[in-house]
């Protein structure tokens, strides 16, 4: 019987970031190593433990969720005490902001002051995501106009319903990567694979039946090239199909 492979470390958490007042929302139960009051639904990271907010001089502060950019920034700029709020994510491996804590007399002339010019602010909401999508249609386009460069026998719908998908903004896809906004080939090439992937080889039942990933990657590498070659790709794409 085959051993088993061992299996690979655990990459190490991100450290907590150091910049100004921090106060953490635990994931496990905390009391103060101060006042023994918990469990805590936030707590400042001293070096004898945990402390609560009053304790770290902080009760004072109210919470702000985070949502609200323009409200957090101002909430920051009207107090002259504030802290920020972040909460680790397991999945991440890395601790994500979740508010601000902020005087609440700060709190209150950031909100007028948001009152004053919302209306301003919503109109350039709305420029701004009109400038974005005129964006992402011209590198939409741009992208397919490559794929057709580099495989001109991919068909016309496909190659631009390929292009729409690598680059939807924020979708983290191969066509918002640095390589893929400057249109490099290999970027091009390996969001054409991806599809053809998932779309005309079994690729999708292999791994729903139990194969891990670089092998069935290896299974389908050769139906991958085939279809690539039709198209008018030369280049290989190497054993595990791009």
């Amino acid at each position: 019987m085959t051993a088993a492979a061992p299996a690979a470390p655990a990459a190490p958490p991100t450290p907590l970031p150091r910049n100004g007042l921090l106060v953490v929302q635990p994931q496990r139960r905390r009391h103060c190593a101060g006042c023994r009051r918990g469990p805590l639904p936030m707590v400042v990271v001293e070096d004898d433990g945990p402390r609560c907010l009053d304790c770290a001089d902080l009760g004072h502060l109210v919470f702000l969720a985070r949502g609200d950019t323009a409200l957090t920034r101002r909430s920051r700029e009207e107090s002259g005490l504030s802290a920020v709020v972040v909460r680790f994510n397991r999945r991440r491996g890395r601790y994500e902001r979740q508010g601000v804590l902020v005087e609440e007399a700060g709190l209150a002339r950031a909100e007028a002051r948001c009152l004053a010019d919302a209306e301003a602010r919503r109109r350039r909401r709305v420029r701004d995501a009109r400038r974005r999508a005129e964006q992402d249609v011209r590198f939409t386009a741009a992208f397919a106009a490559e794929i057709l460069r580099l495989l001109p026998g991919c068909p016309e719908d496909r190659a631009r319903a390929i292009a729409a998908h690598a680059s939807l903004r924020g979708s983290g896809r191969v066509g918002r990567s640095a390589a893929g906004r400057a249109l490099s080939e290999r970027a091009v090439v390996s969001a054409v694979v991806a599809s053809v992937r998932h779309l005309e080889t079994p690729y999708d039942r292999l791994l729903m039946g139990g194969v891990p990933r670089r092998e069935a990657r290896r299974r389908i590498a050769a139906e991958v090239e085939r279809i690539l070659r039709e198209w008018g790709w030369e280049a290989g794409l190497g054993p595990a199909g791009g």
